[in-house]
């Protein structure tokens, strides 16, 4: 089958597609889907990169090299394990798993039956494919951060991945939605269901903005500290954690006692299950930036880099 691997040794890994072995027959508990496409996540580039770079370190190690790229993914069913009995070959599935040996940057994939679920009706392999990653993480930050039915929620980063799904969720659980981003993405991140939208490039917000119940940083760029005055009393500040201030400063804080903590997302069957809802509902739709081909995965990662994009990159394995 076709796969994405890293090349070019330990000082500039490039994606490159090659050829491997399928996955196996599948454990018990497992499922092989025929990828039709997944999408590209911040953690790709900023983790899989430099496990590439250790894997290279190694001369005996780099040719035993196998994909490390790829979490999301929508497909169709290949093979199901020995207890695995609400799944048939040719299902329509999608999720994600975050552990190495998933690699959805590929024609083939093996993942736990726990971590997928069936396709909501109605979208095509590319959309699925921009949801489980992102749209997990905004479902479960918004969970931690303990917002509800008419909790005041600041998105920062609204017109991005997980942005992009955190203000819609938000609206269908009921809160209210502020959306930060730049004055071009304002329309959008309105036409998203968000009551206001705050541009960061007019000023610093951080400062006059009032008092929010969740502040929900999905940039990860910012910390409890820096947005201290947009924290209301007994409310939150989630990260997702991407950066190194973020990552060090946030559970600092809530060893302090502090409300703020960061999401680590976890794929269950029953969230994308949430999420499928909410798609038939006709309250959650993908937001797709751009697709690419398998072969064009750098450049698809690229895209991702510029931290510009409105909703998911996307790599297409089999077109829709």
């Amino acid at each position: 089958m076709r796969a994405v691997i890293a090349t070019n040794g330990v000082f500039k890994p490039e994606l490159t597609v090659t050829e491997l072995p399928a996955p196996a027959a599948p454990g018990p508990h497992d499922v092989i889907v025929r990828v039709h496409a997944a999408s590209v996540n911040p953690k790709d580039w900023k983790l899989n990169y430099n496990l590439s770079r250790i894997t290279a370190i190694s001369s005996a190690m780099a040719r035993r090299v196998r994909p490390l790229f790829g979490d999301d993914l929508a497909g169709t069913v290949v093979a199901t394990g020995s207890k695995v009995h609400d799944l048939q070959p040719g299902d329509a599935v999608y999720g994600m798993d975050m552990r190495l040996r998933t690699a959805s940057l590929a024609e083939q994939a093996l993942i736990s039956r726990k971590r997928i679920a069936r396709m909501p009706p109605g979208l095509s392999f590319t959309q699925a494919a921009s949801m489980p990653l992102a749209a997990l993480t905004a479902l479960q930050g918004l969970r931690r951060g303990h917002a509800s039915k008419g909790s005041r929620v600041l998105v920062i980063g609204a017109s991005g991945g997980v942005g992009t799904f955190a203000v819609q969720i938000g609206k269908a659980l009921g809160m209210h939605i502020t959306g930060v981003c730049s004055g071009a993405n304002a329309d959008f991140v309105t036409s998203l269901g968000a009551d206001a939208v705050i541009d960061y490039t007019a000023g610093d917000y951080r400062q006059d903005a009032g008092e929010f119940d969740l502040v929900f940083d999905v940039t990860s760029y910012e910390t409890p500290q820096t947005c201290a005055a947009l924290i209301a009393p007994e409310g939150w500040f989630i990260s997702t954690g991407g950066q190194g201030a973020s990552m060090l400063a946030t559970p600092l804080y809530r060893l302090a006692g502090r409300n703020a903590d960061s999401v680590v997302v976890e794929s269950y069957s029953k969230d994308l299950d949430t999420l499928s809802g909410m798609v038939e509902r006709g309250e959650l739709r993908p937001v797709v930036d751009s697709v690419f081909s398998l072969e064009d995965a750098e450049q698809a990662y690229a895209r991702n880099r510029t931290g510009r994009c409105r909703g998911k990159v996307v790599v297409a394995i089999v077109p829709d």
